[in-house]
């Protein structure tokens, strides 16, 4: 969302890159070589407002569950006075208490284990990059896009209608590039592969003004907008569109609230850091920001889902700009970051036509009173689940940067964390454009082999998609310069290929 002014390898991943060998056009690293992110029927919002967020690694419906289904496990009744909708403390998938024997809160442990590669193929590119992309930005190579691992307890009744619970997550690999929160290891590693913490954050039900309570998270969390998540089964396609790419929070450090206002409306109010960042030196301006919205789940007899959440405040570096001995400048712009505004709305509704079909339609809004940027889009998806092991996807997008300032391509490993703290960063952009794009691919787990893996679970995702420039600008294919970081000189298209595969348990 900021502006250009504002383990080695496990073997997993070479069955990874086989299944999408099969399925993908393009399936060879390129010459230098460089080694080369699934919900059934409705795109995954970053996080589920009105219930605490439950890890988004966790497996797939089709994927064989690592311990006996919650039916055939012991669970711990609810205490008098605790609400139905309280869920009942069961055993996660870490522990396997003897039968009969009285369960603890710990016994209620989860943890999962994700890893995806992928290649995204542009034939055309005289860049070696997909201009208007963060994590499938590098074109024809073979990427880890992340390897994530997650820590967790559901909350869980603590008596009294109190509820307890916690999300730790941690991701490496190429993805990383583009997620960090500044101060909490960020620039540790400067190569294509770095790792950052995700989500490290303490979830409390609170039984207290209505009646189904309050759920709070305190802590680092996932930011609440969009339909499109960092985590690989937290979006329906490789690629991301414009929008959760460039004008939602990726990350958010402070306390959110949803306070649940009925059986089927919630509302949402939280205050944090801002996007990506922390307090203190690790803050851009320490100046508060935060969400407000609603969200109406469950409509119409359970086909309809609505959230409308905004989510605003200086969002500015205050510090001066730094310019590098190449020309480079950074993102500073001085005190006036202080007072100068950023506003950021989501729409989003998801209609299930049937069982095997949903529609969603999202738009996304961003005013920002520093640089004088505006961008909106509009995204519409289509999920079909043709079977339990294959679903089809396609999306369509219509996204305006209006200064063009907004699709930037971070051209170094490092240029987005440097980008949020304050240093030179090399980058180009287009002129002020209105994008178009259109995605269709599959979400395939193949059967033969899931069948005979030990645990977990493999999914296979090909793509193609086209991306247009719709006012006669000609962004694609071509990169900038510190001197011309402009670019109007490649083509006005770009139709690219691509593939990812994810293990997961």
């Amino acid at each position: 969302m900021v502006t250009h002014t504002t383990l080695r390898r496990v073997s997993l991943v070479s069955l990874l890159l086989m299944g999408c060998a099969v399925m993908s056009p393009l399936s060879h690293a390129d010459s230098t070589g460089h080694p080369a992110r699934v919900r059934a029927s409705v795109p995954k919002k970053r996080v589920q407002p009105g219930s605490v967020q439950k890890p988004v690694s966790q497996p797939l419906a089709a994927q064989k569950p690592a311990v006996p289904p919650p039916a055939a496990l012991p669970e711990i009744a609810p205490a008098a006075g605790v609400q139905e909708d309280m869920p009942k403390l069961h055993v996660g998938n870490l522990f396997r208490p003897k039968p009969g024997h009285k369960l603890s809160y710990w016994d209620g442990l989860e943890g999962h284990l994700s890893i995806e590669a992928g290649i995204a193929g542009n034939p055309w590119t005289r860049s070696g990059r997909n201009f208007g992309q963060f994590y499938t930005d590098r074109a024809n190579t073979v990427s880890l896009n992340q390897i994530m691992g997650s820590l967790s307890h559901p909350v869980t009744s603590v008596g009294g209608g109190y509820g307890i619970g916690f999300v730790l997550e941690a991701m490496y690999g190429s993805d990383a590039r583009f997620d960090p929160t500044i101060g909490m290891g960020s620039g540790s590693l400067n190569s294509l592969y770095q790792w950052a913490p995700t989500q490290a954050h303490l979830d409390v039900h609170l039984p207290w003004l209505f009646r189904h309570g309050i759920d709070v998270q305190m802590g680092q969390m996932y930011g609440l907008m969009g339909v499109e998540g960092t985590p690989a089964q937290a979006r329906p396609f490789y690629t991301f569109n414009y929008a959760s790419d460039y004008i939602v929070p990726f990350e958010t450090v402070g306390i959110v609230a949803t306070m649940h206002l009925a059986k089927h409306a919630d509302w949402i109010v939280g205050i944090d850091a801002g996007n990506s960042t922390t307090f203190g030196r690790s803050g851009n301006n320490n100046k508060p920001k935060g969400y407000f919205g609603f969200t109406f789940n469950h409509l119409l007899d359970g086909r309809l889902d609505v959230h409308a959440i905004g989510h605003f405040g200086p969002q500015g570096n205050n510090s001066r700009a730094v310019t590098s001995p190449d020309g480079w400048t950074s993102a500073g712009a001085g005190p006036q970051a202080n007072r100068k505004m950023q506003y950021n709305g989501n729409l989003m509704a998801a209609y299930h036509v049937n069982k095997a079909v949903t529609v969603t339609v999202d738009g996304v809004y961003l005013h920002d009173d520093l640089s004088h940027d505006d961008a909106y889009g509009v995204s519409t998806y289509l999920a079909w689940a043709i079977h339990p092991w294959l679903t089809l996807n396609a999306r369509g997008e219509i996204f305006r940067d209006n200064t063009g300032a907004i699709i930037a391509q971070y051209a170094s490993f490092t240029s987005y964390t440097r980008s949020l703290s304050n240093q030179p960063y090399p980058y180009y952009v287009a002129p002020p454009t209105t994008y178009g794009a259109l995605t269709v691919g599959v979400s395939y787990q193949p059967q033969f082999i899931n069948k005979r893996l030990g645990l977990g679970s493999l999914t296979i995702r090909p793509e193609i998609r086209l991306d247009k420039s719709l006012n006669g600008t000609h962004p694609f294919n071509q990169a900038g310069t510190v001197s011309h970081p402009v670019v109007n000189n490649g083509t006005n298209n770009m139709l690219w290929f691509s593939c990812d595969a994810t293990w997961a348990f």
